[in-house]
Protein backbone atom coordinates (compact mmCIF):
# COMPACT_ATOMS: atom_id res chain seq x y z
CA UNK A 1 0.00 0.00 0.00
CA UNK A 2 1.11 3.19 -0.96
CA UNK A 3 1.47 6.43 1.71
CA UNK A 4 -2.09 7.31 0.66
CA UNK A 5 -3.74 4.14 1.48
CA UNK A 6 -2.63 4.56 5.01
CA UNK A 7 -3.45 7.79 5.68
CA UNK A 8 -7.15 7.27 3.78
CA UNK A 9 -7.51 4.15 6.50
CA UNK A 10 -6.59 5.95 9.33
CA UNK A 11 -8.60 8.67 8.19
CA UNK A 12 -11.45 6.40 7.81
CA UNK A 13 -11.26 5.13 11.53
CA UNK A 14 -10.59 8.55 13.16
CA UNK A 15 -12.94 7.50 16.03
CA UNK A 16 -11.19 4.20 16.58
CA UNK A 17 -7.65 6.08 16.93
CA UNK A 18 -9.47 8.91 19.29
CA UNK A 19 -10.99 6.31 21.31
CA UNK A 20 -7.14 4.36 21.74
CA UNK A 21 -5.87 7.39 22.52
CA UNK A 22 -7.97 8.41 24.84
CA UNK A 23 -7.98 5.58 26.75
CA UNK A 24 -4.54 5.20 26.46
CA UNK A 25 -4.22 8.45 28.26
CA UNK A 26 -6.35 7.71 30.99
CA UNK A 27 -4.63 4.32 31.84
CA UNK A 28 -1.60 6.28 31.51
CA UNK A 29 -2.77 9.07 34.11
CA UNK A 30 -4.31 6.05 36.43
CA UNK A 31 -1.40 4.10 36.60
CA UNK A 32 0.63 7.46 37.20
CA UNK A 33 -1.92 8.50 40.09
CA UNK A 34 -1.61 5.07 41.09
CA UNK A 35 1.64 5.08 42.04
CA UNK A 36 3.09 5.31 45.74
CA UNK A 37 5.32 8.72 45.63
CA UNK A 38 9.03 8.35 45.85
CA UNK A 39 11.45 11.21 47.33
CA UNK A 40 14.99 11.54 46.23
CA UNK A 41 17.93 13.21 48.72
CA UNK A 42 21.30 13.90 47.56
CA UNK A 43 25.02 14.30 49.19
CA UNK A 44 28.16 15.07 47.79
CA UNK A 45 31.18 13.94 49.41
CA UNK A 46 34.88 14.59 48.52
CA UNK A 47 37.48 11.57 48.82
CA UNK A 48 41.26 13.36 49.26
CA UNK A 49 44.88 11.66 50.27
CA UNK A 50 46.85 13.61 53.06
CA UNK A 51 49.77 15.04 51.65
CA UNK A 52 51.33 17.31 54.87
CA UNK A 53 54.64 19.15 53.48
CA UNK A 54 54.46 17.23 50.72
CA UNK A 55 56.05 18.10 47.07
CA UNK A 56 54.39 19.06 43.83
CA UNK A 57 55.30 15.45 42.38
CA UNK A 58 53.24 13.66 45.95
CA UNK A 59 50.73 16.14 45.72
CA UNK A 60 49.91 15.07 41.89
CA UNK A 61 50.52 11.52 43.11
CA UNK A 62 48.10 11.53 45.90
CA UNK A 63 45.13 12.92 43.44
CA UNK A 64 46.01 10.33 40.78
CA UNK A 65 45.73 7.47 43.55
CA UNK A 66 42.20 9.19 45.34
CA UNK A 67 40.49 9.09 41.34
CA UNK A 68 41.80 5.34 41.28
CA UNK A 69 40.13 4.40 44.79
CA UNK A 70 36.68 6.19 44.82
CA UNK A 71 35.60 3.29 41.81
CA UNK A 72 36.30 1.00 44.31
CA UNK A 73 34.82 3.25 46.84
CA UNK A 74 31.19 3.57 45.07
CA UNK A 75 31.49 -0.47 44.95
CA UNK A 76 31.51 -0.20 49.18
CA UNK A 77 28.97 2.21 49.45
CA UNK A 78 25.99 -0.32 49.10
CA UNK A 79 27.47 -3.41 51.24
CA UNK A 80 26.65 -4.51 54.67
CA UNK A 81 29.84 -2.60 56.24
CA UNK A 82 28.09 0.68 55.51
CA UNK A 83 24.13 0.00 55.21
CA UNK A 84 24.37 -1.93 58.68
CA UNK A 85 25.52 0.70 60.82
CA UNK A 86 22.90 3.35 58.78
CA UNK A 87 20.25 0.48 60.07
CA UNK A 88 21.26 0.46 63.42
CA UNK A 89 21.28 4.22 63.67
CA UNK A 90 17.70 4.77 61.38
CA UNK A 91 15.78 2.03 63.55
CA UNK A 92 15.11 0.89 59.52
CA UNK A 93 13.26 -2.25 59.32
CA UNK A 94 15.16 -3.20 56.14
CA UNK A 95 18.22 -5.53 55.50
CA UNK A 96 21.27 -4.22 53.96
CA UNK A 97 20.01 -5.57 50.96
CA UNK A 98 16.81 -3.91 50.68
CA UNK A 99 18.27 -0.38 52.11
CA UNK A 100 20.83 -1.17 48.94
CA UNK A 101 18.15 -0.93 46.58
CA UNK A 102 17.16 2.06 47.65
CA UNK A 103 20.84 3.79 47.89
CA UNK A 104 23.47 4.67 44.76
CA UNK A 105 26.60 6.18 44.60
CA UNK A 106 27.68 7.09 41.42
CA UNK A 107 31.67 9.30 40.73
CA UNK A 108 31.56 11.76 37.76
CA UNK A 109 34.82 10.59 35.17
CA UNK A 110 38.32 11.75 36.27
CA UNK A 111 36.82 13.06 39.42
CA UNK A 112 37.54 12.28 43.27
CA UNK A 113 34.03 13.33 44.11
CA UNK A 114 31.20 10.49 44.83
CA UNK A 115 27.30 11.38 44.78
CA UNK A 116 25.03 9.90 47.03
CA UNK A 117 21.20 9.49 46.59
CA UNK A 118 18.62 7.67 48.79
CA UNK A 119 14.94 7.15 47.99
CA UNK A 120 12.29 6.62 49.89
CA UNK A 121 8.57 7.63 50.58
CA UNK A 122 9.34 9.87 53.30
CA UNK A 123 11.42 12.84 51.91
CA UNK A 124 12.63 13.73 55.43
CA UNK A 125 13.85 9.95 56.03
CA UNK A 126 14.88 10.25 52.70
CA UNK A 127 17.67 12.74 53.85
CA UNK A 128 18.36 11.10 56.70
CA UNK A 129 19.45 7.52 54.98
CA UNK A 130 21.73 10.01 52.26
CA UNK A 131 23.39 11.35 55.65
CA UNK A 132 23.83 8.79 57.05
CA UNK A 133 24.86 6.68 54.84
CA UNK A 134 27.87 9.62 53.73
CA UNK A 135 28.56 9.69 57.92
CA UNK A 136 28.78 5.80 57.77
CA UNK A 137 31.00 5.41 54.50
CA UNK A 138 33.50 8.06 55.64
CA UNK A 139 33.91 6.18 59.56
CA UNK A 140 34.33 2.99 57.46
CA UNK A 141 37.00 4.59 54.93
CA UNK A 142 38.95 6.10 57.90
CA UNK A 143 38.69 3.20 60.68
CA UNK A 144 38.43 0.30 58.53
CA UNK A 145 39.27 0.49 55.12
CA UNK A 146 42.16 2.38 54.95
CA UNK A 147 42.84 2.17 58.78
CA UNK A 148 46.76 2.82 59.39
CA UNK A 149 48.99 0.31 60.84
CA UNK A 150 49.72 2.52 63.45
CA UNK A 151 46.86 3.04 65.23
CA UNK A 152 47.85 6.78 66.40
CA UNK A 153 48.96 7.87 63.30
CA UNK A 154 45.72 9.59 60.90
CA UNK A 155 44.08 7.72 58.50
CA UNK A 156 45.75 8.54 54.15
CA UNK A 157 43.01 8.97 52.87
CA UNK A 158 40.18 11.67 54.29
CA UNK A 159 36.84 11.95 53.04
CA UNK A 160 34.96 15.18 53.40
CA UNK A 161 31.15 16.09 53.54
CA UNK A 162 30.53 19.00 50.49
CA UNK A 163 26.91 18.76 50.22
CA UNK A 164 25.00 17.44 52.87
CA UNK A 165 21.62 16.05 51.96
CA UNK A 166 18.33 18.40 51.92
CA UNK A 167 14.95 17.32 52.36
CA UNK A 168 13.19 17.07 48.83
CA UNK A 169 9.95 19.28 48.35
CA UNK A 170 8.82 17.54 44.99
CA UNK A 171 8.57 13.76 44.65
CA UNK A 172 11.18 12.13 41.94
CA UNK A 173 8.69 9.28 40.83
CA UNK A 174 6.17 8.58 39.33
CA UNK A 175 6.85 11.03 36.30
CA UNK A 176 3.06 11.70 35.84
CA UNK A 177 3.64 13.50 32.52
CA UNK A 178 5.85 10.89 31.15
CA UNK A 179 3.20 7.95 31.72
CA UNK A 180 0.86 10.27 30.10
CA UNK A 181 2.50 10.47 27.34
CA UNK A 182 3.79 6.71 27.11
CA UNK A 183 -0.12 5.94 27.67
CA UNK A 184 -1.03 8.26 24.63
CA UNK A 185 1.47 7.03 22.42
CA UNK A 186 0.53 3.42 22.94
CA UNK A 187 -3.17 4.19 22.62
CA UNK A 188 -2.11 5.53 19.57
CA UNK A 189 0.33 2.85 17.96
CA UNK A 190 -2.79 0.46 19.13
CA UNK A 191 -5.34 2.03 17.05
CA UNK A 192 -3.00 2.80 14.16
CA UNK A 193 -2.43 -1.14 14.32
CA UNK A 194 -6.15 -2.04 14.57
CA UNK A 195 -7.22 0.08 11.89
CA UNK A 196 -4.42 -0.80 9.48
CA UNK A 197 -5.38 -5.14 10.59
CA UNK A 198 -9.34 -4.08 10.51
CA UNK A 199 -8.48 -2.80 6.96
CA UNK A 200 -6.34 -5.51 5.77
CA UNK A 201 -9.13 -8.33 7.88
CA UNK A 202 -11.63 -5.91 5.77
CA UNK A 203 -12.87 -7.61 2.26
CA UNK A 204 -15.34 -5.06 1.30
CA UNK A 205 -15.64 -2.89 -1.27
CA UNK A 206 -15.07 0.62 -0.51
CA UNK A 207 -14.24 3.51 -2.92
CA UNK A 208 -13.41 3.53 -6.84
CA UNK A 209 -9.66 2.82 -5.91
CA UNK A 210 -10.48 -0.27 -4.35
CA UNK A 211 -11.94 -1.73 -7.75
CA UNK A 212 -9.32 -0.60 -9.69
CA UNK A 213 -6.80 -3.42 -7.99
CA UNK A 214 -9.63 -5.83 -8.83
CA UNK A 215 -10.15 -4.98 -12.35
CA UNK A 216 -8.72 -3.14 -15.40
CA UNK A 217 -11.66 -2.21 -17.09
CA UNK A 218 -12.92 1.51 -17.06
CA UNK A 219 -14.82 2.86 -13.87
CA UNK A 220 -18.11 4.03 -15.22
CA UNK A 221 -18.73 6.26 -12.10
CA UNK A 222 -19.70 6.12 -8.51
CA UNK A 223 -23.44 6.78 -6.98
CA UNK A 224 -23.63 8.48 -3.67
CA UNK A 225 -25.14 6.93 -1.04
CA UNK A 226 -29.08 8.36 0.31
CA UNK A 227 -31.12 6.61 2.57
CA UNK A 228 -34.29 8.01 0.83
CA UNK A 229 -33.37 5.84 -1.63
CA UNK A 230 -36.00 3.48 -1.38
CA UNK A 231 -38.40 6.20 -0.97
CA UNK A 232 -37.35 7.64 -4.10
CA UNK A 233 -35.70 5.27 -6.33
CA UNK A 234 -36.10 7.16 -9.38
CA UNK A 235 -33.68 10.18 -8.13
CA UNK A 236 -33.42 11.55 -11.42
CA UNK A 237 -37.06 12.10 -11.90
CA UNK A 238 -37.99 12.54 -8.61
CA UNK A 239 -34.97 15.27 -7.63
CA UNK A 240 -33.06 16.12 -10.68
CA UNK A 241 -31.09 18.99 -9.47
CA UNK A 242 -29.59 16.77 -6.75
CA UNK A 243 -26.07 15.72 -6.38
CA UNK A 244 -26.81 12.00 -6.63
CA UNK A 245 -29.44 12.63 -10.03
CA UNK A 246 -26.26 14.60 -11.46
CA UNK A 247 -24.29 11.36 -10.55
CA UNK A 248 -26.29 9.31 -12.91
CA UNK A 249 -25.81 11.54 -15.33
CA UNK A 250 -22.20 11.67 -15.34
CA UNK A 251 -22.51 7.55 -15.25
CA UNK A 252 -25.12 8.09 -18.74
CA UNK A 253 -21.93 10.49 -20.37
CA UNK A 254 -19.08 7.99 -19.37
CA UNK A 255 -21.73 5.10 -20.79
CA UNK A 256 -21.46 7.04 -23.82
CA UNK A 257 -17.70 7.22 -24.36
CA UNK A 258 -17.60 3.50 -24.12
CA UNK A 259 -16.11 1.87 -28.05
CA UNK A 260 -19.50 0.59 -29.21
CA UNK A 261 -18.64 1.60 -32.83
CA UNK A 262 -18.73 -2.57 -33.53
CA UNK A 263 -21.92 -3.46 -31.78
CA UNK A 264 -25.04 -2.61 -30.99
CA UNK A 265 -25.92 0.03 -27.74
CA UNK A 266 -27.64 -2.87 -25.52
CA UNK A 267 -26.56 -3.24 -22.62
CA UNK A 268 -26.64 -5.60 -19.56
CA UNK A 269 -26.51 -5.05 -15.40
CA UNK A 270 -26.10 -6.42 -13.04
CA UNK A 271 -23.97 -7.21 -10.03
CA UNK A 272 -22.87 -9.73 -7.71
CA UNK A 273 -24.93 -10.28 -4.96
CA UNK A 274 -28.42 -8.93 -4.57
CA UNK A 275 -29.62 -5.59 -2.75
CA UNK A 276 -26.62 -4.19 -4.40
CA UNK A 277 -28.81 -1.13 -6.03
CA UNK A 278 -28.33 -2.53 -9.92
CA UNK A 279 -32.04 -2.17 -10.59
CA UNK A 280 -32.30 1.60 -9.16
CA UNK A 281 -29.09 2.16 -11.19
CA UNK A 282 -30.69 0.74 -14.60
CA UNK A 283 -33.74 2.73 -14.00
CA UNK A 284 -32.33 6.53 -13.34
CA UNK A 285 -29.66 5.51 -15.92
CA UNK A 286 -32.34 4.97 -18.68
CA UNK A 287 -34.30 8.30 -17.10
CA UNK A 288 -30.91 9.87 -18.00
CA UNK A 289 -30.22 8.56 -21.23
CA UNK A 290 -34.02 9.81 -22.37
CA UNK A 291 -33.04 13.34 -21.33
CA UNK A 292 -30.28 13.18 -23.98
CA UNK A 293 -33.67 13.08 -26.30
CA UNK A 294 -32.58 9.55 -26.98
CA UNK A 295 -34.76 6.15 -27.97
CA UNK A 296 -34.22 4.35 -24.74
CA UNK A 297 -35.90 0.90 -24.16
CA UNK A 298 -35.71 -0.24 -20.69
CA UNK A 299 -36.19 -4.04 -20.31
CA UNK A 300 -36.79 -5.68 -16.91
CA UNK A 301 -34.80 -9.41 -17.23
CA UNK A 302 -34.86 -10.28 -13.86
CA UNK A 303 -37.73 -12.85 -14.36
CA UNK A 304 -36.96 -14.20 -10.95
CA UNK A 305 -37.30 -11.12 -8.74
CA UNK A 306 -38.64 -8.16 -10.68
CA UNK A 307 -38.22 -4.75 -9.33
CA UNK A 308 -38.32 -2.29 -12.48
CA UNK A 309 -42.33 -2.29 -13.01
CA UNK A 310 -42.75 -1.42 -9.36
CA UNK A 311 -39.72 1.72 -9.80
CA UNK A 312 -41.30 3.20 -12.92
CA UNK A 313 -44.90 3.04 -11.35
CA UNK A 314 -46.20 0.55 -14.41
CA UNK A 315 -48.59 -2.33 -14.70
CA UNK A 316 -46.11 -5.63 -14.91
CA UNK A 317 -48.87 -7.91 -15.31
CA UNK A 318 -48.31 -8.51 -19.18
CA UNK A 319 -44.25 -8.14 -20.31
CA UNK A 320 -41.44 -9.81 -21.37
CA UNK A 321 -42.30 -13.55 -20.49
CA UNK A 322 -45.79 -13.38 -22.26
CA UNK A 323 -43.74 -11.81 -25.38
CA UNK A 324 -40.83 -14.90 -25.34
CA UNK A 325 -44.01 -17.34 -25.21
CA UNK A 326 -45.84 -15.66 -28.37
CA UNK A 327 -48.80 -14.42 -26.33
CA UNK A 328 -48.35 -11.17 -26.85
CA UNK A 329 -46.82 -8.76 -29.23
CA UNK A 330 -43.98 -6.58 -28.42
CA UNK A 331 -45.41 -3.32 -29.58
CA UNK A 332 -47.84 -4.44 -27.21
CA UNK A 333 -46.30 -5.05 -23.76
CA UNK A 334 -43.49 -2.21 -24.34
CA UNK A 335 -45.06 0.47 -22.51
CA UNK A 336 -44.14 4.29 -22.84
CA UNK A 337 -43.42 5.86 -19.45
CA UNK A 338 -43.25 10.15 -19.35
CA UNK A 339 -43.47 12.13 -22.09
CA UNK A 340 -40.33 11.63 -23.69
CA UNK A 341 -38.86 8.74 -25.43
CA UNK A 342 -38.27 6.00 -22.74
CA UNK A 343 -39.96 2.51 -23.08
CA UNK A 344 -40.27 -0.26 -20.35
CA UNK A 345 -40.85 -3.52 -20.85
CA UNK A 346 -41.89 -5.19 -17.58
CA UNK A 347 -40.87 -8.67 -16.68
CA UNK A 348 -43.94 -9.61 -16.73
CA UNK A 349 -45.38 -13.26 -14.44
CA UNK A 350 -42.71 -15.29 -13.41
CA UNK A 351 -41.96 -18.22 -14.84
CA UNK A 352 -40.71 -21.42 -14.17
CA UNK A 353 -38.00 -21.49 -16.21
CA UNK A 354 -36.50 -18.18 -16.78
CA UNK A 355 -32.37 -19.34 -17.90
CA UNK A 356 -34.29 -20.85 -20.52
CA UNK A 357 -36.15 -18.15 -21.71
CA UNK A 358 -33.74 -15.88 -21.94
CA UNK A 359 -31.38 -17.65 -23.97
CA UNK A 360 -34.27 -18.67 -26.75
CA UNK A 361 -34.15 -17.38 -29.73
CA UNK A 362 -37.16 -15.66 -28.72
CA UNK A 363 -35.29 -13.28 -26.93
CA UNK A 364 -32.99 -12.79 -29.79
CA UNK A 365 -35.67 -11.92 -31.98
CA UNK A 366 -37.26 -9.61 -29.06
CA UNK A 367 -33.43 -7.65 -28.41
CA UNK A 368 -32.50 -7.75 -32.21
CA UNK A 369 -36.01 -5.48 -32.76
CA UNK A 370 -35.22 -3.34 -29.77
CA UNK A 371 -31.67 -2.49 -30.81
CA UNK A 372 -32.84 -2.12 -34.26
CA UNK A 373 -35.26 0.56 -33.07
CA UNK A 374 -34.02 2.01 -30.10
CA UNK A 375 -30.55 4.09 -29.46
CA UNK A 376 -30.28 2.30 -25.95
CA UNK A 377 -31.34 -1.14 -24.65
CA UNK A 378 -30.77 -1.31 -21.17
CA UNK A 379 -31.80 -5.02 -19.66
CA UNK A 380 -31.92 -5.19 -15.80
CA UNK A 381 -30.63 -8.81 -14.52
CA UNK A 382 -30.34 -10.88 -11.89
CA UNK A 383 -26.88 -10.73 -9.81
CA UNK A 384 -24.53 -13.07 -11.46
CA UNK A 385 -23.44 -15.51 -8.41
CA UNK A 386 -26.68 -16.77 -7.92
CA UNK A 387 -28.19 -17.85 -11.23
CA UNK A 388 -26.81 -17.62 -14.87
CA UNK A 389 -29.35 -15.49 -16.22
CA UNK A 390 -27.42 -12.13 -16.77
CA UNK A 391 -23.86 -14.34 -17.99
CA UNK A 392 -26.76 -16.08 -20.69
CA UNK A 393 -27.74 -12.28 -21.78
CA UNK A 394 -24.38 -10.93 -21.93
CA UNK A 395 -23.87 -12.98 -25.32
CA UNK A 396 -26.50 -11.55 -26.67
CA UNK A 397 -25.83 -7.77 -26.15
CA UNK A 398 -23.09 -5.61 -26.14
CA UNK A 399 -21.89 -6.50 -22.78
CA UNK A 400 -22.43 -6.35 -18.90
CA UNK A 401 -22.17 -3.15 -16.06
CA UNK A 402 -21.19 -4.60 -13.53
CA UNK A 403 -22.72 -2.36 -9.83
CA UNK A 404 -20.83 -2.84 -6.69
CA UNK A 405 -22.42 -1.63 -3.64
CA UNK A 406 -19.49 0.58 -1.50
CA UNK A 407 -19.68 -1.45 1.95
CA UNK A 408 -21.08 -3.99 1.04
CA UNK A 409 -19.89 -6.11 -1.46
CA UNK A 410 -16.93 -8.71 -1.17
CA UNK A 411 -13.80 -8.56 -3.21
CA UNK A 412 -13.91 -11.96 -3.35
CA UNK A 413 -17.37 -12.18 -4.51
CA UNK A 414 -16.89 -9.51 -7.19
CA UNK A 415 -14.38 -11.29 -8.72
CA UNK A 416 -16.11 -14.42 -8.52
CA UNK A 417 -18.64 -12.45 -10.81
CA UNK A 418 -15.63 -11.77 -13.12
CA UNK A 419 -14.74 -15.23 -13.51
CA UNK A 420 -18.37 -16.08 -14.21
CA UNK A 421 -18.48 -13.23 -16.89
CA UNK A 422 -15.40 -14.50 -18.63
CA UNK A 423 -16.65 -18.28 -18.59
CA UNK A 424 -19.83 -17.62 -20.05
CA UNK A 425 -17.66 -15.59 -22.69
CA UNK A 426 -19.85 -12.15 -21.90
CA UNK A 427 -17.96 -9.14 -21.85
CA UNK A 428 -17.56 -7.25 -19.09
CA UNK A 429 -17.71 -2.93 -20.18
CA UNK A 430 -16.89 -1.26 -16.66
CA UNK A 431 -17.56 -0.95 -13.10
CA UNK A 432 -20.38 1.42 -11.22
CA UNK A 433 -20.20 1.85 -7.47
CA UNK A 434 -23.06 2.79 -5.94
CA UNK A 435 -24.06 3.38 -1.78
CA UNK A 436 -20.63 5.70 -1.81
CA UNK A 437 -20.23 7.63 1.74
CA UNK A 438 -21.20 11.32 0.99
CA UNK A 439 -18.25 12.12 3.89
CA UNK A 440 -15.18 11.09 4.52
CA UNK A 441 -12.38 9.96 2.99
CA UNK A 442 -14.37 7.54 0.80
CA UNK A 443 -16.70 10.22 -0.36
CA UNK A 444 -17.55 10.32 -3.95
CA UNK A 445 -19.77 13.56 -3.90
CA UNK A 446 -21.00 15.88 -6.93
CA UNK A 447 -21.66 19.59 -6.64
CA UNK A 448 -25.50 20.40 -7.29
CA UNK A 449 -25.93 22.16 -10.65
CA UNK A 450 -28.29 24.95 -9.23
CA UNK A 451 -28.36 28.70 -8.35
CA UNK A 452 -31.60 28.52 -6.65
CA UNK A 453 -33.41 26.41 -4.35
CA UNK A 454 -33.54 22.62 -5.77
CA UNK A 455 -37.04 21.93 -7.34
CA UNK A 456 -38.23 18.55 -6.55
CA UNK A 457 -41.05 16.94 -9.35
CA UNK A 458 -42.60 14.15 -7.23
CA UNK A 459 -43.11 10.72 -8.69
CA UNK A 460 -45.72 9.29 -9.42
CA UNK A 461 -47.23 6.16 -11.75
CA UNK A 462 -48.71 6.71 -15.10
CA UNK A 463 -51.91 6.32 -15.02
CA UNK A 464 -53.99 6.29 -17.91
CA UNK A 465 -57.45 6.09 -19.78
CA UNK A 466 -58.21 3.10 -22.42
CA UNK A 467 -58.13 6.28 -25.10
CA UNK A 468 -54.64 7.29 -23.75
CA UNK A 469 -53.88 3.33 -23.97
CA UNK A 470 -54.70 3.39 -27.26
CA UNK A 471 -52.78 6.35 -28.20
CA UNK A 472 -49.66 5.17 -26.58
CA UNK A 473 -49.50 1.65 -28.24
CA UNK A 474 -50.03 4.17 -31.61
CA UNK A 475 -46.41 5.46 -30.35
CA UNK A 476 -44.88 2.25 -29.11
CA UNK A 477 -45.82 0.41 -32.70
CA UNK A 478 -44.42 3.53 -34.46
CA UNK A 479 -41.01 2.51 -32.95
CA UNK A 480 -40.72 -0.48 -32.15
CA UNK A 481 -42.80 -3.15 -34.80
CA UNK A 482 -44.09 -6.53 -33.75
CA UNK A 483 -41.24 -9.07 -32.73
CA UNK A 484 -41.49 -12.96 -34.07
CA UNK A 485 -43.61 -14.29 -32.29
CA UNK A 486 -43.59 -18.20 -30.87
CA UNK A 487 -46.38 -20.61 -29.68
CA UNK A 488 -46.09 -22.05 -26.27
Amino acid sequence: MELRDYLRILHRNWILLLVLLIAGTGAGTAYALLQTPSYTASTSLYVSVRTEGAATGDLVQGTTFARQMVTSYVDVIPTSLVLSPVIDELGLDDTPAELASRVDATTPLNTVLIDITATDADPAQAAEIANAVASSFTEAVQNTIERPVDEDDASPVQVTITQPATTPEKPSSPNVPLYIALGALLGLALGVAASVLRAVLDTRVHTLHDLEQLTDKPMLGGIAYDSEASKRPLIVHADPRSPRAESFRTLRTNLQFLNVENGPRSFVVSSAGPGEGKSTTTANLAIALAETGARVALVDGDLRLPRVADYMGLEGGVGLTDVLIGRVHLADAIQQWGTGKLFVLTSGPVPPNPSELLGSSAMDNVLAALTEHFDYVLVDAPPLLLVTDAAVLSKKTRGVIMVAASGKTKKQELQGAFRTLETAGGALLGVVVTMLPTRGPDSYGYGAYTYGSTHVVEQAPVQMSRAEAREQRKAARAVAPSAPARRS
